[in-house]
C-alpha cells in the first residue's frame, strides 16, 4: 500500500530567526529537520511513500534540497496559516487517506511505525503526548469514548500536547477539506479538525507517543532540546 505523506513547509518561521525556511535548520547530527523527517518516513513506509511538500517562503531552497519529492505551492504563504497549506495538499492528493506533519517537528522514527497500524485501519488520528504544556502549544481533550474533542492552543485543562503528526482517512478527507476551505486564513489546520468533530461527528483517535520524542521547533531552546535526541 502506498502511503500519502504531506509535509507543511510553506511558512516563514520568523520566530527562530533564521534566513532559510525553518525545515532546513540544521540539527546537531548534520541533518536538517526535513531530512530527519524524510528518513523517518522512508523508515516506516519504504521508498513507495508518496511525499508532497507544501512550499512557499524561499521555496527554491527546499526544492533544491529535495528534488525527488512532489511539491504544492501556497502562493499566500505570508498571509495564510497551516489550514490553507493543508487544504491545498488535500486537494492535490490522490484517492485514499493522507498522513501529514508540520515541517518543523523533530521526532522519533518509531512514531511513524506506530502510526502505520492506524493507517492500515484507515483510522483518522492525531499524535499526542501527555506532558505538561504551555500557552504556545496545541492542546487537546477527549470525549468519554476516548476520541479527540477539543484541539487548539486555547484549550483549557488540556490532557497534553498535539505534536503535529496526523492522519485523515479516505472517508473523512472530504469532510476535513470542506472545513479547511471555510476556516479563516490565519487558522491552524487544527481548527478544521475541531469543526469536523463538532459539526460532523468525525471520530479522530489520539495516538499517544508520550514514550517517544517529538519536538516542534519554534524557538532556539526547542532546537537545543531536539538536539539532545538526534
Amino acid at each position: 500500500m502506498t502511503t500519502q505523506v504531506v509535509i507543511l513547509a510553506a511558512g516563514m518561521g520568523s520566530r527562530l530567526g533564521r534566513s532559510l525556511p525553518k525545515p532546513l535548520t540544521e540539527l546537531s547530527d548534520g541533518r536538517t529537520i526535513m531530512q530527519q523527517q524524510m528518513e523517518n518516513i522512508r523508515h516506516a513506509f519504504g521508498n513507495d511513500a508518496h511525499i508532497t511538500v507544501v512550499v512557499g517562503y524561499k521555496l527554491e531552497h527546499i526544492i533544491e534540497a529535495f528534488p525527488d519529492v512532489n511539491f504544492v505551492y501556497n502562493e499566500q504563504y505570508d498571509t495564510t496559516n497551516t489550514s490553507k497549506s493543508l487544504m491545498r495538499a488535500l486537494r492535490a492528493s490522490s484517492n485514499g487517506g493522507v498522513l501529514w506533519m508540520n515541517g518543523d517537528v523533530v521526532f522519533d522514527p518509531a512514531a511513524l511505525v506506530r502510526a502505520s497500524e492506524l493507517i492500515v485501519r484507515d483510522q483518522s488520528f492525531v499524535s499526542v503526548n501527555t506532558s505538561s504544556v504551555s500557552d504556545e502549544e496545541v492542546k487537546y481533550t477527549t470525549t468519554a469514548e476516548g476520541y479527540i474533542n477539543e484541539l487548539s492552543k486555547t484549550v483549557k485543562n488540556g490532557l497534553g500536547e498535539a505534536v503535529g503528526i496526523n492522519y485523515i482517512s479516505a472517508k473523512d478527507k472530504p469532510v476535513l477539506l470542506h472545513h479547511l476551505t471555510k476556516v479563516n486564513d490565519q487558522d491552524y489546520f487544527e481548527r478544521g479538525l475541531e469543526l469536523a468533530i463538532e459539526q460532523d461527528r468525525l471520530l479522530v483517535e489520539p495516538m499517544d507517543i508520550s514514550d517517544l520524542y517529538a519536538v516542534e521547533i519554534d524557538f532556539a531552546e526547542d532546537l537545543e532540546r531536539a538536539n539532545l535526541f538526534v
